[in-house]
């Protein structure tokens, strides 16, 4: 059988019809790759932490502190600065404990808890002898703060102000506030044994024994009041865990500064 062939008109029918489906396949594949184009890349898989990045990650402290937005007056060793301190800066802070209010009222108090009691009964009763245990405890109180607060952190690098908790209950501040006696932040904001805050205000007990009577110089009451101490720089951290909350409420930080809003520690250290 013969092949049927096909007028011209047919013919070129189907010469626009194949050129028409190869410039729509044109188009449609330059389209394509338009859009490929201006797709983003592909999410990389993340390289796996190497050993010490894992732990240098793993190592991050948790913990937030607030920051004064400036500098007590009433307690200068509350923190508003997460910069460390230098030696000088430690030493002038250990000065400036010394004769703060803080430190004032409380040797005040302490002097006239100890006549109440007959304690130091060397110093005999009157206020003489009150100026003498007032002055006594000024001096141990000043020695306490150039060993905690100067020599030793110099020496191991601790940091000795106090950091205020940023949020918890009220357990979790007192908590906080009794750890740090034991605990306390180093220069570079890790976490070391608090050697200073405990040899400190031993060694200062120890330099007593060169000022205080003579029967108050023996291992026994050295340790008494050195126990004594430690309480009571325990209620010390109480009292400036929740110094800048309750001035703060009260709406007097022009006096007493309060903690600022919006400072926190940089990397919330613990």
């Amino acid at each position: 059988m013969e092949p049927i062939s096909r007028a011209p008109s047919q013919r070129l029918f189907l010469v626009l019809i194949a050129l028409f489906v190869s410039m729509a396949s044109g188009r449609a594949c330059a389209a394509q790759q338009h859009v490929l184009a201006n797709l983003p890349d592909a999410p990389t898989p993340k390289e796996p932490l190497d050993e010490p990045q894992q732990k240098a990650a793993t190592s991050r402290p948790t913990t937030t502190y607030d920051i004064l937005s400036r500098r007590s007056f009433f307690f200068p060793d509350l923190a508003y600065t997460t910069r460390p301190l230098s030696s000088g800066q430690k030493f002038l802070l250990a000065a400036d404990e010394s004769a703060a209010p803080s430190a004032l009222i409380v040797a005040a108090m302490s002097a006239g808890i100890t006549q109440a009691r007959n304690s130091w009964p060397g110093y005999g009763q009157g206020w003489n002898a009150y100026g003498k245990r007032y002055g006594a405890t000024l001096a141990l109180n000043a020695s306490t703060d150039m060993f905690g607060t100067f020599l030793l952190p110099s020496v191991l690098h601790h940091d000795p102000r106090y950091f205020v908790l940023s949020h918890g209950t009220f357990s979790q501040k007192v908590g906080h506030a009794l750890k740090s006696v034991l605990v306390t932040r180093t220069d570079s904001g890790g976490r070391a044994p608090n050697i200073s805050g405990i040899l400190g205000p031993l060694g200062a007990e120890g330099l007593a024994n060169t000022y205080l009577p003579d029967a108050e110089r023996s291992a026994g009451q050295t340790f008494e009041r050195f126990g004594i101490q430690i309480a009571v720089i325990a209620a010390g951290n109480v009292a400036k865990e929740f110094w800048p909350a309750i001035f703060k409420t009260l709406r007097v930080g022009k006096v007493m500064p309060g903690a600022s809003p919006d400072a926190r520690s940089d990397s919330a250290r613990q």
